[in-house]
């Protein structure tokens, strides 16, 4: 295989290996009814002026199934926290007793743990498309390269290890979901 058919299928891989990573952070941030602090990813806060992540201005822990507490470091920034944990809509009223704030998280229904269910599927979606995207590309790629000089024989190896790959990430996703799928629907 030539050394410019490598690189694109090392692209590939590196790009699959991407949005594989970006799924499951994903994931993460879709309850299954435990708390975890990685729940608050994403929130910012204003922080005199400047938008910044929730866990650079405090500490966030699970202090047990279906809590979490938001200390942060300066008092001051009580307010600001709250307020950008309503306004980021993840379903959580957090009640501030002016030094700690404490998110309760409610027992899931089964129509919210059906809800839950399609967002990761939707996510799921999002994940191989982008993977099948990756492999489009690296067989545009690779067809340029035949078009260049490549051999047939050695084009077509390349676009059946792109569709390995493929293989390979698509079936990794549907792993992925199946387990988060099972550890939603527990009660």
């Amino acid at each position: 295989m030539s050394e410019e058919v490598s690189l694109i299928l090392e692209d590939a891989t590196e790009g699959m290996k991407k949005a594989i990573s970006h799924f499951e952070q994903e994931l993460v941030k879709i309850r299954a009814g435990k708390a975890n602090p990685q729940m608050l990813d994403g929130i910012s806060v204003d922080y005199y002026g400047n938008p910044t992540p929730l866990n650079q201005v405090a500490n966030i822990a699970a202090i047990d199934a279906r809590t979490l507490t938001v200390q942060p470091w300066e008092k001051n920034m009580l307010q600001p926290i709250e307020r950008a944990i309503i306004n980021s809509n993840i379903g959580i009223n957090p009640q501030n007793d002016g030094a700690i704030i404490r998110m309760f998280l409610p027992p899931m229904t089964e129509e919210r743990r059906k809800e839950l269910v399609k967002r990761c599927n939707a996510e799921g979606e999002q994940a191989k498309v982008a993977v099948r995207s990756i492999r489009r590309d690296a067989i545009e790629q690779i067809k340029k390269c035949q078009k260049d000089g490549l051999s047939e024989d050695a084009s077509k190896d390349a676009e059946n290890e792109a569709q390995a790959l493929t293989d390979r990430n698509i079936t990794l996703i549907d792993k992925l979901l199946a387990a988060k799928e099972k550890e939603i629907m527990s009660v």
